[in-house]
C-alpha cells in the first residue's frame, strides 16, 4: 500500500506524518532544543592527560571539555571476543530508533575495546597534550560534567551499524533479539556476501534487518561505507576541535530510515530544507530523490491534510470509534493500557454480533493509535468480553493483522484467562505525549483533583486545628474561587457553625491564582 511523507520544518521543530490513503499512520516531532551529542564525531585535540585517573579531557568544540578514559581508546589488537563465525551483539537500544545509545556506541558492547583483561597501557603513554583524535560522543554532559567520548566509531544505519576501525575486517555481529542461532546465521552470511574481499571494517546486523531484502542491506552498506570516506576526507581538511559527523535529523532519518519502495511522494514545506535533503538523497538514497517535492501551497502543510487535528487526537485519553464505540487509553510508567468499549453502538443482529463488531473496529484503531502516539513497552489490551470462541480468534487474528504493517518490532500473545491482550511494542523514541506534554500542574498527573467540597471540608477542619493552638483576633481563609462560592452558599451554615464554635470570626477571601486544591489559613 502506497504511502505519502509530509515534513513541516520550522527553526523550532521538524514534524513529519507517514500518510496511507490520506490518513496519518505515523507522526514524528523533534524540537531542536533538545537535540542530544550522542553518536557525534568530532576531531578533538588533548588538552590535558591526568595519569593518575587514566583519563584524558578533550576540547571539541562543545562547551565544556569532554572527557576520555584509557579503557575508551581504541587501539589495533587481536580481537578476544570473536568466534570463528563472528560474534554476537548486545541487544539494541529500547529507548531509540535510527541512534544508538551510549551503550551501543561503546566499544565494550560488542567490540574489544583496547585492552580485553582491564590491563591498559598507561594513557600518558598513548595520549600526549596537542594531540588531535577523531572522537565519539558516547554520553550527554550532565550537570557540571562534559561529554564522555571514544575513539571506537560505529554509525548507525537503518538496519546495520558501521564499526569502520575493526581490524577484522568483514565480522558480522547480529543482534541477539533476532529469531535463533539459524536466522541470525542466515542473515550474517547473507551480509557478509554483499561485503565483496575489499570489506573493511565490521557490521552489525540490527533487528531492522530481519525480513530486510539484499536490495535493502546493499544500500545500507553502500551508505554507510560513503559516510565513512567523507568523515575521514573531512578529519584530514578541517581543524581540530571540528564537528566532523552529526547523527542525522529526523528530515534525513526520514529518507535513510522511512521512505521506501512503497512511498509514492515526500513534502517538505521549507524550500532550504528541501534543497538540504535533495542534497542528501541524491548522495545516500538516490532513488527517493525523484519522489521528493517542495510544497508551496498557501495553506499550511499539516493544515491542509489536517495533521494538527489528528495530534489532538492522539493526545486524548478517549478515542472515538466510527461505529459509536470508543478506546479509553492510559499511559503509565510501567505499562500502557487500552480499553474497548460499546459506547453507543447498538447495530448488529444480536448483542453478542454487537460486541464482536466493536472489537474488529478496535483492533484496527488500536494499532494505528499504536503507531501515531508511539507507545512502547508492556502493552495490555481489554476488549470488550467475548463468550463465543470462535469471536475470540478471529479477534486476535484481526489484532495481529492489523499490527502486521507496523515497522516496531513486538511481540504479542493470545487471549489470557482474564480476557486480556498483553503484548510489547518496543521503544524507539519517547512517546508523542512525552515529547508533546509535561504533567500537570493542578494534579500532579493523577488525573483529577478534589472537588470544591472536599476542600471546604479540609479547611473546616484545618480551623479547628489552628484555634486549638492559636488565639488570632480572626481566621482568614484564602481559597479558590469555587471553593469561596461553595461556602458562601451551601456550605455557609457549617462555617457559621465552627465560627461559633471557636469563638472567632472567619472571613473569606478569593485568590484567583489558586487552584481548587490550593488555601491557607491566615491568623490575624
Amino acid at each position: 500500500m502506497s504511502e505519502d511523507i509530509l515534513i513541516n520544518v520550522t527553526p523550532q521543530e521538524t514534524r513529519v506524518a507517514v500518510m496511507v490513503q490520506g490518513v496519518a499512520q505515523e507522526l514524528h516531532v523533534e524540537r531542536t532544543a533538545s537535540l542530544g551529542l550522542v553518536g557525534n564525531i568530532y576531531l578533538g585535540k588533548v588538552v590535558r592527560v591526568l595519569p593518575g585517573m587514566q583519563s584524558a579531557f578533550i576540547d571539541a568544540g562543545l562547551d565544556r571539555a569532554a572527557f576520555l578514559h584509557v579503557a575508551d581508546i581504541w587501539r589495533h589488537e587481536p580481537r578476544r571476543d570473536a568466534s570463528v563465525s563472528g560474534y554476537e551483539a548486545e541487544d539494541e537500544p529500547a529507548d531509540q530508533s535510527a541512534d544508538l545509545s551510549a551503550h551501543d556506541r561503546s566499544p565494550s558492547s560488542s567490540l574489544q575495546r583496547h585492552s580485553g583483561n582491564g590491563n591498559h597501557e598507561p594513557i600518558e603513554k598513548l595520549l600526549h597534550e596537542g594531540q588531535s583524535l577523531l572522537v565519539q560522543v558516547v554520553k550527554e554532559p550532565l550537570g557540571t560534567k562534559g561529554a564522555r567520548l571514544s575513539t571506537q566509531m560505529s554509525i548507525a544505519g537503518r538496519m546495520l551499524v558501521y564499526l569502520p576501525q575493526d581490524p577484522h575486517s568483514g565480522h558480522i555481529g547480529v543482534s541477539q533479539r533476532i529469531g535463533g542461532e539459524l536466522e541470525r546465521e542466515q542473515l550474517r552470511n547473507k551480509v557478509l556476501q554483499l561485503l565483496g574481499p575489499d570489506t573493511r571494517g565490521g557490521f552489525i546486523v540490527r533487528t531492522m534487518a530481519e525480513d530486510a531484502s539484499e536490495e535493502d542491506l546493499a544500500a545500507d552498506i553502500a551508505y554507510l561505507r560513503k559516510l565513512w570516506d567523507d568523515i575521514l576526507r573531512a578529519s584530514r581538511t578541517l581543524p581540530a576541535t571540528s564537528l566532523l559527523y552529526q547523527d542525522l535529523g529526523l528530515a534525513q532519518r526520514v529518507l535513510r530510515d522511512f521512505a521506501g519502495e512503497e512511498t509514492a511522494s515526500i513534502q517538505i514545506d521549507s524550500r532550504e530544507s528541501y534543497d538540504k535533503l535533495l542534497e542528501f538523497a541524491h548522495a545516500y538514497t538516490p532513488k527517493i530523490a525523484a519522489r521528493m517535492q517542495h510544497y508551496v501551497g498557501e495553506r499550511p502543510l499539516f493544515e491542509r491534510y489536517n495533521i494538527d487535528a489528528e495530534i489532538e487526537k492522539a493526545l486524548a485519553r478517549r478515542v472515538d470509534l466510527k461505529s459509536g464505540g470508543y478506546l479509553i487509553i492510559d499511559q503509565t510508567e510501567a505499562m500502557t493500557t487500552i480499553d474497548v468499549n460499546t459506547g453507543g453502538f447498538v447495530g448488529g443482529r444480536s448483542f453478542d454480533d454487537t460486541i464482536f463488531k466493536t472489537n474488529l473496529e478496535a483492533a484496527h484503531a488500536i494499532a494505528r493509535q499504536l503507531r501515531l502516539r508511539n507507545l512502547g513497552g508492556i502493552i495490555v489490551l481489554d476488549f470488550i468480553d467475548m463468550e463465543n470462541g470462535e469471536h475470540r480468534d478471529a479477534v486476535f487474528a484481526e489484532v495481529k493483522r492489523a499490527l502486521s504493517g507496523d515497522h516496531v518490532k513486538m511481540t504479542i500473545n493470545g487471549f489470557t484467562q482474564l480476557g486480556l491482550i498483553e503484548m510489547t511494542r518496543k521503544r524507539t523514541r519517547e512517546s508523542l505525549a512525552h515529547v508533546l506534554c509535561e504533567q500537570c500542574p493542578t494534579c500532579s498527573g493523577k488525573g483529577e483533583i478534589k472537588t470544591a467540597r472536599t476542600v471546604c471540608y479540609e479547611i473546616l477542619r484545618e480551623l479547628l486545628r489552628e484555634s486549638r493552638q492559636f488565639n488570632p483576633r480572626e481566621f482568614r481563609v484564602l481559597a479558590s474561587q469555587s471553593v469561596i462560592d461553595l461556602f458562601l452558599e451551601e456550605e455557609s451554615q457549617n462555617l457559621a457553625m465552627l465560627g461559633d464554635f471557636i469563638g472567632k470570626p472567619i472571613s473569606l477571601q478569593v485568590e484567583s491564582i489558586y487552584t481548587q486544591e490550593q488555601y491557607d489559613v491566615i491568623l490575624m
